[in-house]
């Protein structure tokens, strides 16, 4: 199986480590993983603003049709991938674009679904002896609807101790866009749940 990592912004720009991280985990379970170099943005923000120029849908095609399966260690981007580069493909009045990105998106798959539901594994063989809360993102929750993929491989994490976090289902305040149009509200949000984060005395908070 051809597998390739989409690596997102967020994490080509600020966390490096986590794609890293993302296909050291993969090779060490036995799938090796390709980084096609000229992947780019999936677009989601611009999209979110009302701009629905098909280039960078065509770009993601263009850059990941050939592989079997790609792998995005994020909800937002791969729910992005999912759900809306067919919609904008076919504003732009080009079914056989919409086509192809609905087939590429349809063996897109966010970290925790293709460790579940395609290499069939919950247990990575990892050792993590900290106290650990979890914070299910918007993006996982309602657009991929993830479930609780992520709290079974968490679970099965040697030494973690996994503990609840009060209001798990709210929005953290980020959104995308929606922090910087929004920053006061934004800011609030944030200040619950690390609220309720620091209430669970956890030592690290996972998020996905």
């Amino acid at each position: 199986m051809r597998v390739a990592l989409f690596a997102t912004c967020l994490i080509d720009a600020l966390f490096p480590a986590a794609g890293k991280a993302t296909v050291q985990l993969l090779e060490r379970l036995g799938q090796p993983v390709e980084f096609p170099l000229e992947q780019t943005c999936c677009g989601q923000m611009h999209a979110n603003s009302g701009y629905f120029e098909p280039a960078l849908v065509r770009r993601y095609v263009d850059a990941f049709n050939e592989y079997d399966a790609v792998v995005v260690p994020s909800a937002s981007c791969a729910g992005a991938i999912r759900h809306q580069h067919a919609m904008i493909a076919r504003d732009a009045q080009d079914e056989a674009l919409a086509t192809a990105a609905q087939a590429t998106a349809n063996k897109t798959y966010e970290l925790s679904e293709f460790l579940i539901d395609v290499l069939r594994t919950e247990d990575v063989g990892a050792y993590f002896p900290h106290r650990v809360t979890y914070h299910p993102t918007c993006h996982s929750l309602r657009t991929l609807k993830v479930g609780d993929r992520p709290l079974r491989l968490l679970k099965n994490v040697r030494g973690l101790e996994l503990v609840d976090l009060p209001d798990h289902d709210e929005c953290c305040g980020f959104g995308g866009t929606f922090a910087i149009k929004n920053p006061d509200v934004s800011a609030a949000m944030l200040a619950d749940k690390m609220e309720a984060v620091i209430a669970t005395g956890a030592e690290v908070l996972c998020a996905g």
